[in-house]
């Protein structure tokens, strides 16, 4: 079963979370700032989402986060705060532009088809999103990494193979394939994929296709396989039985760890 079989225009939703003024995580000691933060793709306007702890005036590791299918909604916001709780700049990007969001499946699917299908539109709207993220001076611009979500584990992915000066990236049950119409420049990156045994989108051929790419790019790189796991096992509102798009709060919580571990080995 493909990917696009299930990812089938749009209203353009903005994201609700416009957490504009910083507030005080008071059981971690921490001054978080948020805020919305616009950047451009060509004439393109993005909006992302910026997080940080802002007791402290030096340039901090930063972790790029890469929305699902929907468009750059509450659950980036929300993991790129979690992100700043762990001491990261975390920096939730907008690949669709304007903010724009999906609600239904047919609304999701026209938002992301263009850039699924275009690899390198794909690649240098991410790339956008990088270059705006090393511009900013909170930023350590030798510390950074970057994780995804189903698309945005893609575009993370995408992002490693353009050559961006990465220390880690991290794919939450993303798509693994490479791109067939651009080459890969020097990836970097340690990577780290999190996939469900079980994912429709993602066949077992595409995972070896992808653990021998890894390879032959003589990458550090790693694949964790959670058994009886689907699409999307990360996000609590996924139970789409149909598609394959389940939650699953066991591997959730087994990705989230791996993930904390890698970042800190990477960007310590």
């Amino acid at each position: 079963m493909s990917y696009d079989s299930h990812f089938s225009n749009v209203s353009g939703r903005i994201c609700l979370t416009e957490n504009l003024i910083p507030q005080i995580i008071a059981e971690q000691g921490l001054f978080m700032h948020t805020s919305n933060y616009l950047y451009h793709h060509g004439e393109q306007e993005l909006h992302g989402f910026l997080a940080y702890d802002d007791s402290t005036d030096k340039p901090r590791p930063a972790v790029l986060v890469v929305h699902d299918w929907s468009g750059r909604n509450d659950f980036a916001c929300e993991k790129a705060q979690m992100l700043a709780e762990m001491g990261y700049l975390g920096f939730a990007v907008d690949m669709y532009g304007n903010g724009r969001l999906g609600a239904s499946t047919h609304e999701k699917n026209a938002l992301m088809e263009p850039l699924i299908h275009d690899r390198r539109m794909l690649r240098d709207r991410i790339r956008a999103a990088f270059d705006a993220l090393i511009a900013m001076s909170e930023v350590d611009i030798n510390r950074i990494a970057a994780i995804g979500f189903c698309f945005g584990g893609l575009c993370a992915l995408d992002l490693a193979r353009s050559g961006a000066e990465l220390k880690g990236v991290v794919s939450f049950h993303g798509l693994l394939n490479k791109p067939k119409e651009l080459a890969n420049d020097t990836i970097h990156a340690k990577v780290l994929a999190l996939h469900g045994y079980d994912d429709p989108m993602v066949q077992p051929e595409q995972v070896n296709e992808f653990c021998l790419e890894m390879t032959m790019a003589k990458v550090d790189w790693q694949v964790h396989v959670y058994g009886h796991t689907q699409h999307g096992f990360t996000n609590p509102h996924a139970h789409d039985s149909p598609s394959g798009i389940i939650y699953n709060a066991k591997a959730e919580r087994r990705a989230l760890q791996s993930m904390r571990n890698f970042l800190q080995e990477v960007l310590t």
